[in-house]
């Protein structure tokens, strides 16, 4: 017998997730970014989800667990890098700083490669989780976000499962709690407020992440699928959506991205990095610059990349 949704919530939720039942809805955007469109019907089969991303306790209960060590705890490897010189060939991530003027749109400006920022160090040198055991995890590149979803039993979520679970059923609204992006004035998810990059009101201290829960969940009872971090997905980065099926009998089912070698920089041929999309927009994304606090948003990034504002969270099919 197949359970009703109340039921399977409720008396078989795996721990810390919810049920998002399946069904069609309309994947993408043709109002904004050109890789969101084309928008096109989808059909996803129903799955569980983490009510929250992953977090630094829940991370670290796998390290504590398995002895893992994350890539950007790692030294990397000359030949992976060609051109790369010696001495920025050591452990570290990205990590973002406020500056107090920028010249251009290069983000070199506020992102600095901080050799020992990883995801127990978040801001490198000393800096440590204290205060911090409830916000997502960052600085995980793809293949550490694999590794805690295989030893936890899990998977991580296609593009298509994780636009329908951050959508909260709300089809129709171009954010994830409906049509404005602060409605009264009252801010819905982590994302940056004020001019980015130079200028945030923000109180002294919350500039960053915040612990999970903070913002209200969305329609499905999920939080921060908006702003807060952005989310890796299972899916190789596609420049665009596929055009949508001539007749409805041929709705994609379950669809996944683009392939491995068509996810490629083009701006970096000598370094063949497969790319995954990211999902959700992060407490970084503002309406002047990074307009991706939206379920239809999406971003390419290299596996091999961790920064300071990017997280995961798993799902599970059975």
């Amino acid at each position: 017998m197949t359970l009703a949704f109340d039921e399977r919530d409720h008396r078989t939720a795996p721990d810390g997730m919810v049920w998002i039942p399946g069904r069609t809805f309309i994947m993408g955007s043709n109002d904004h970014y050109p890789e969101e469109a084309p928008a096109h019907p989808v059909t996803v089969d129903g799955f569980w989800i983490d009510e929250t991303p992953v977090t630094n306790r829940r991370f670290g209960e796998f390290v504590k667990a398995t002895g893992y060590v994350t890539l950007a705890e790692k030294t990397p490897e000359a030949k992976d890098y060609p051109g790369a010189l010696p001495n920025m060939l050591k452990a570290g991530s990205l990590v973002f700083h406020q500056p107090k003027a920028v010249t251009s749109r290069d983000i070199s400006q506020w992102w600095t490669f901080k050799f020992g920022a990883n995801w127990h160090r978040p801001l490198g040198g000393l800096s440590d989780l204290r205060g911090k055991l409830d916000h997502p995890v960052v600085h995980v590149a793809y293949c550490d976000a694999r590794a805690y979803a295989d030893w936890a039993g899990l998977d991580l979520p296609t593009e298509a499962e994780w636009e329908l679970a951050a959508r909260g059923g709300s089809d129709d609204t171009e954010y994830a709690w409906g049509s404005e992006l602060m409605p009264g004035g009252i801010a819905m998810a982590n994302t940056w407020q004020g001019t980015f990059p130079t200028q945030t009101t923000k109180p002294a201290g919350k500039e960053r992440t915040s612990p999970v829960r903070t913002f209200p969940a969305n329609g499905y009872g999920l939080y921060d699928m908006i702003g807060n971090v952005w989310e890796w997905t299972a899916d190789y980065w596609s420049t665009h959506h596929p055009e949508p099926a001539a007749k409805s009998c041929c709705v994609p089912q379950n669809p996944r991205g683009g392939a491995a070698e068509a996810s490629y920089d083009p701006g970096l041929p000598n370094i063949l990095i497969p790319r995954r999309v990211l999902k959700g927009g992060s407490h970084l994304c503002a309406p002047n610059y990074c307009r991706r606090y939206r379920p239809a948003a999406r971003h390419a990034e290299p596996e091999d990349t961790s920064t300071s504002h990017v997280g995961f969270r798993c799902i599970n099919r059975r």
